[in-house]
């Protein structure tokens, strides 16, 4: 037998958002910590250091040149620029703006960067740019 003590009880009537909250903003400060990690290219490359003025943000297209002459376009690596050629042009056709960002490591050969810009602009690039790093 229960008893009443003249007050009905109250019924859980919603939701407690608090804990999807608190994973969501979990999941966003992963996502922010990760996504720069996958942006990075293929391998290491030490920039030449200039005196430059900052980049624009916009859509590009990353190609990078070790200085053993390797070379990556985004993520993947290429032995010689006659296998990355068919991928440069189909990243060309695919952007925007078709804007070649070139990240030579100072200890590259000066002709393959030369031997990419040619290759980049004929296969539609409009705009090309060499990364440095900014002198202090």
């Amino acid at each position: 037998m229960a008893f009443q003590t003249g007050e009905e009880t109250d019924s859980i009537t919603g939701i407690n958002v608090t804990p999807l909250v608190d994973v969501c903003l979990v999941l966003v400060i992963i996502f922010m910590v990760a996504t720069p990690l996958m942006v990075e290219p293929k391998f290491a490359v030490k920039l030449p250091v200039a005196k430059t003025k900052d980049g624009e943000a916009k859509e590009k297209i990353e190609v990078s040149i070790a200085s053993d002459g390797r070379l990556a376009l985004f993520q993947k690596d290429y032995a010689a620029l006659s296998a990355m050629q068919p991928d440069l042009k189909k990243a060309i056709d695919r952007s925007d703006t078709k804007y070649v960002i070139f990240r030579a490591d100072r200890e590259s050969r000066y002709g393959l960067l030369a031997e990419l810009m040619q290759a980049a602009k004929e296969a539609g690039a409009v705009d090309m740019i060499i990364a440095t790093e900014q002198r202090k």
